[in-house]
C-alpha cells in the first residue's frame, strides 16, 4: 500500500490517510512497461538496484526528472535524476511493514492520469522492495556486532578492501584508529563480566560520538575496535584519535552496583601506496601497542605514516 503524502507541489499538504493504489488507464505502453518492470525487478535482491530498473522504466511512460527513496532504518537517502519543485511523496507499507518513503518529481505538475500510471507501477515495486529489504535485513544482521550495534570483524574485512581500492583510484588519503579498552581484565575481574559488558557498549557509543558521521566504526576483538576514516590524512586523524580518547577518559559508566571510569588508547596508521588491507592495520596495531607500552591512555601513529607517500 502506498499512503500520499503531498502531491504537485511542495507547498500543498494532502492529508496522509491510507489511499488505494489507482489503476493505471490501460494503455499499451504502461501495461508493457508493468509486465517488463514486474520480470525485472524479480532479478536482484540489490535495493540499489531494484529503484534503478523502476525509476528507468517510470521514465519511459511519465516523464520524471528525479526519484527519491528514504528508509530511515538502513539510512538510506537515495537519489536518481534530480529534485525540481513539483513533486509527489508516497510512504509504502505492506501488511503493516514500513517500507520507506518514495518521492517522484519534476518542474511541471503531475496530471491526474500520470498519478495513476506512477501508483499502479509503485504496484509492481512494492514486494521486490519488500524483499530486498529483508535481504539487506539478513545482511547487516550478519555483518553486525549483537552487544554494540557496531560493525563486526567481517563487515570491517570487507570494507577496509574497498576503501583502500577507492582511495587510491581517486587519490583520495585514508586512515585507520585502532582502539583498545586499557586494563579491561581488570574491570571483568573486579566488577565481573556484566559490567565490562556495558564498559563495552558504552566506549563503542562514545567512538560514534567523538566520530564523524562518515567513519565507520567496527568491533573486531572483545574490547577492540578499528575505525576507517575515509578521506582523511595523519593531522585530521591525529585530532579525531585524541577526540574519541578524551571523550572516553570522561566517561562514567554506571552499572547496577558501580560507575566505572576507563580509558582507551589508540593507533594511526595512514594509507602509503604500497599497502594492503593487511599491512594498513598491522602498521596501526603496533602503533597502539607502542600507546601501551608508553603509558596507555594515549595515542600513537605508526613510524612509516610520518613519511607517508601521497596517493
Amino acid at each position: 500500500m502506498a499512503t500520499s503524502v503531498r502531491t504537485h507541489n511542495n507547498t500543498l499538504n494532502v492529508k496522509s490517510n491510507a489511499v488505494r493504489l489507482r489503476i493505471p488507464q490501460k494503455t499499451s505502453d504502461s501495461t508493457d512497461t508493468r509486465l517488463f518492470l514486474t520480470q525485472a525487478l524479480q532479478t536482484t535482491l540489490d535495493m540499489n538496484r531494484i529503484l534503478e530498473i523502476f525509476f528507468e522504466q517510470l521514465q519511459s511512460i511519465v516523464p520524471v526528472r528525479g526519484m527519491q527513496y528514504k528508509n530511515d532504518v538502513f539510512k538510506t537517502d537515495f537519489l536518481q535524476g534530480n529534485a525540481s519543485p513539483h513533486h509527489v511523496d508516497y510512504r509504502l507499507n505492506l501488511q503493516q511493514e514500513e517500507l520507506g518513503e518514495l518521492t517522484f518529481s519534476r518542474t511541471r505538475k503531475f496530471a491526474e492520469s500520470e498519478l495513476e500510471v506512477i501508483e499502479g507501477l509503485i504496484g509492481s515495486l512494492i514486494f521486490p522492495l519488500r524483499n530486498a529489504v529483508h535481504y539487506r535485513t539478513a545482511l547487516l544482521s550478519a555483518l553486525q556486532d549483537p552487544l554494540t550495534g557496531v560493525a563486526n570483524r567481517a563487515g570491517m574485512d570487507k570494507t577496509l578492501e574497498r576503501e583502500i581500492l577507492l582511495a587510491q583510484r581517486y587519490k583520495q588519503p585514508l586512515s585507520l584508529l585502532v582502539i583498545d579498552i586499557d586494563l579491561f581484565k581488570r574491570i571483568n575481574d573486579i566488577y565481573g563480566h556484566s559490567a565490562g559488558d556495558e564498559v563495552i557498549k558504552e566506549v563503542a557509543n562514545s567512538i560514534g560520538i567523538a566520530t564523524r558521521q562518515t567513519d565507520m566504526i567496527y568491533r573486531y576483538g572483545g574490547e577492540e575496535f578499528l575505525v576507517i576514516l575515509n578521506n582523511t590524512n595523519l593531522d585530521d586523524a591525529k585530532v579525531i584519535g585524541e577526540r574519541v580518547r578524551d571523550f572516553v577518559e570522561k566517561l562514567s559508566i554506571n552499572t547496577s552496583t558501580n560507575a566505572i571510569t576507563t580509558s582507551v588508547s589508540i593507533g594511526i596508521s595512514t594509507l602509503n601506496t604500497i599497502d594492503t588491507k593487511d599491512n594498513l592495520f598491522n602498521r596501526a596495531d603496533a602503533a597502539l601497542y607502542q600507546a601501551k607500552n608508553n603509558g596507555r591512555n594515549r595515542v600513537e601513529y605508526d613510524v612509516d605514516a610520518k613519511a607517508q607517500v601521497k596517493v
